[in-house]
């Protein structure tokens, strides 16, 4: 069962308004990226492109630009911290790749997995889907379950779990709200 929203009168409220800018973006960044993993150039792709792109649109452009107060420039700063994050994230994948193969290949007494409670103080919705996807794609923990502000995580052992310290999230908090990110946190070993 799909839930988009906890009161479906909200969603319908945000549909009725006008197309901004922010949805002509969205519109214009989904195509993009379909019209390169696509290949296609012809008529037939290009117009199956433009119908798909266009109910993605509709449906879900205010999950990326959730606060349409946020001036342009101020989202090209956004996108800018979004990529240095993802950089970042790929090398955190690379370390903990590496942290996996030792775990495979070292005693069975390594392993020591874990449920971990982390807190977070991230505030819109799309922030806490980064995060938790974020610690998923980071091999040697998965996000499990998310109740609120708080994760529940697999760590496979005491060190993946140590890497849940906060880091991502302060950086997560930095793309959005433009602070350092300082905010509590508390992770636990439920």
């Amino acid at each position: 069962m799909l839930c988009l929203r906890s009161f479906p009168g909200a969603a319908m409220e945000k549909r009725k308004t006008t197309p901004s800018f922010y949805s002509a973006v969205f519109f214009a960044l989904l195509l993009l990226v379909w019209v390169v993993f696509s290949g296609f150039f012809d008529a037939f792709h290009l117009t199956l492109g433009l119908i798909s792109c266009g109910i993605v649109t509709w449906l879900s452009s205010d999950l990326l630009f959730e606060d349409r107060t946020i001036t342009f420039r101020r989202r090209l700063v956004q996108a800018g911290r979004l990529l240095s994050y993802i950089f970042w994230l790929l090398w955190q994948i690379v370390i903990a790749n590496v942290l996996l193969l030792r775990l495979a290949f070292g005693p069975r007494a390594m392993l020591q997995p874990q449920i971990v409670r982390y807190e977070c103080g991230l505030e819109s919705d799309f922030e806490k889907f980064l995060l938790a996807n974020s610690m998923t794609l980071t091999p040697g923990t998965v996000t499990i379950k998310i109740l609120g502000s708080t994760y529940y995580v697999h760590a496979i052992n005491d060190e993946a779990a140590a890497g849940l310290d906060g880091e991502m999230e302060r950086r997560i908090a930095h793309i959005f709200s433009g602070d350092d990110g300082n905010r509590e946190r508390a992770t636990t070993t439920v």
